[in-house]
């Protein structure tokens, strides 16, 4: 793992975009099915969009039907740091970048094998970082994104 990256409230604010720092550094969350990552089929890596810490890779993907990013893992354990949430009267696991302490979304023990587990991401949080021969197919799904229906589908909140 990297060092640690600190930064003031208005550092944060400077450095990202509202919808960034809402769900980074406030805990937000983008709508289901809004998400510029929803489905998004290119191979390259996640990174925190805070700090640029290395997540997920697209091969451990899943589509779960929420309409958030999900993954089984992470890309090592201790890139992304579990901690108890009790916001909205739910008990949940949040997912925060090790790096940085950005809210990247929650954990759940729903997933398919072999780990069992569901990140559920919020869109916001990831920067995707194309493969180099992956470039022009990451080009063509963000245009894809952008015009897909929202449909409906189970929440991440449970």
């Amino acid at each position: 793992m990297s060092e640690k990256i600190v930064k003031s409230d208005a550092e944060w604010q400077e450095r990202l975009t509202q919808q960034q720092y809402r769900v980074c550094q406030r805990k937000g969350a983008v709508p289901a099915f809004t998400g510029a990552h929803n489905h998004t089929k290119t191979s390259g890596t996640y990174n925190c969009v805070c700090c640029g810490q290395e997540l997920f890779r697209p091969n451990a993907e899943f589509d779960s039907g929420t309409g958030w990013p999900s993954s089984r893992q992470p890309i090592a354990e201790d890139r992304v740091a579990v901690k108890y949430d009790s916001s909205y009267g739910m008990i949940r696991a949040e997912a925060l970048c090790s790096r940085c302490e950005a809210h990247l979304g929650h954990v759940f023990k729903d997933g398919p094998r072999p780990t069992g587990l569901r990140y559920c991401m919020n869109s916001a949080a990831l920067d995707l970082e194309p493969d180099s021969d992956a470039a022009r197919d990451w080009a063509s799904n963000q245009v894809a994104s952008q015009v897909t229906e929202i449909p409906t589908g189970r929440p991440c909140m449970k």
